[in-house]
């Protein structure tokens, strides 16, 4: 089968691999139809990450099952399904409390497993003909009726927008309640459009793309373009005094408003423009280590972070990558009932063998890629 192979730092081809296939008898093999480049993968591209070359890149993943194991009661051959990130066994510990994002069975050293993913396991990626997909009935969303018509919607329940939900769910954003986004990426999007589906009264996004922050602004959201004077006044000013909660949607490759990579950036940003005893919400990648860091602490995967400010006001952090299967049926659901389009996002819908030059200039930031979809 074709898929797209990791050769090296911004450096992916697309190959002949051997055909992904059933290896346990609870087993689902998918033949992916959408498949999603994501930011996470640029982490990747980039090389800043531990990633084996040789690896077929691909989490965002959405197909029709040709095949299913002896021991798949509920998926069905020929059902439409989109896959999240995570690879889950749904019965550990972590998954019984549906924290799917760190489940314990996975074959990787740390809690947490996903589809082509540096330091989560040893699972193939999806952006690929075919996808090996374990615990099937575990982790495949059976999707409705309108799947086909609506797969540009589907297939972001696979990621980012679970995890742009799961950034204003771990900042508990309530009806009402303003909040500020850093970052305009497609998760930062996700998160500013989430907090409009649960109710928020003001809604503001910090970028410098414009064309990110158009898109920002065609959510509902408020676009702060922080090219233009200090984007933390013009937050405190627009909220009165502070917003209530704030998502981090960028990462440990954040920059700052001249294009330097300042990782601590975002996060301290965000102590200072949510009000005392509000709450910030962090979905952005953060690793233990990162060898192009630009300091010395920040290889280690530390940050000089303003605790003393963040204590004084005494707010509240929630981290880490969303457990996609708490939310993706309701999310599903959503698309379902014309109450949520997420596609809204997207810029480019290209076929598999496109996957290079889609990397390099999604990668490259280029005016107006702001989503890609693969169609294998």
């Amino acid at each position: 089968m074709k898929a797209l192979v990791y050769q090296g730092p911004r450096e992916v081809t697309v190959e002949e691999v051997p055909d992904a296939r059933i290896e346990r008898p609870t087993d689902v093999l998918v033949r992916v139809t959408s498949t999603n480049i994501c930011g996470s993968d640029l982490h990747m591209y980039e090389g800043r990450t531990t990633l084996e070359t040789g690896r077929v890149l691909g989490h965002e993943n959405l197909g029709v099952v040709v095949e299913v194991g002896s021991g798949v009661d509920r998926v069905k051959t020929g059902d439409r399904v989109c896959l999240p990130f995570n690879v889950a066994c749904g019965f550990c510990e972590n998954c019984e409390a549906e924290r799917t994002g760190f489940c314990l069975t996975v074959d990787s050293d740390t809690p947490g497993g996903a589809y082509g993913f540096a330091e989560m396991g040893t699972y193939a990626g999806g952006q690929a003909e075919f996808l090996r997909v374990p615990w099937g009935d575990f982790n495949c969303l059976v999707l409705p009726e309108d799947a086909q018509e609506k797969e540009n919607d589907y297939v972001m329940l696979s990621d980012i927008f679970p995890t742009g939900y799961h950034a204003t769910e771990l900042a508990g954003v309530s009806p009402g309640e303003s909040v500020v986004v850093y970052g305009a990426g497609p998760v930062g999007l996700m998160a500013a459009y989430s907090a409009a589906l649960r109710g928020a009264g003001q809604v503001l996004v910090v970028d410098h793309h414009p064309d990110r922050l158009a898109l920002a602004e065609k959510a509902g959201a408020i676009p702060v373009d922080d090219t233009e004077g200090d984007h933390v006044e013009q937050i405190l000013e627009r909220t009165g005094g502070g917003a209530d909660k704030g998502c981090e949607c960028v990462g440990y490759q954040a920059h700052d408003a001249d294009g330097h990579e300042k990782p601590e950036s975002t996060m301290n940003d965000l102590v200072a423009s949510v009000r005392a005893t509000g709450a910030i919400g962090v979905v952005g990648v953060f690793l233990p280590q990162d060898d192009g860091a630009p300091t010395e602490l920040t290889r280690e995967g530390k940050l000089p972070f303003d605790f003393g400010d963040f204590w004084f006001k005494g707010q509240r952090i929630g981290t880490g990558q969303a457990n996609v299967k708490a939310y993706n049926r309701q999310l599903r659901d959503l698309i379902h009932h014309d109450k949520a389009k997420p596609s809204f996002i997207v810029s480019h819908e290209l076929p598999l063998d496109d996957a290079p030059e889609a990397y390099r200039n999604f990668d490259d930031r280029l005016s107006g890629w702001t989503k890609v979809i693969l169609k294998p």
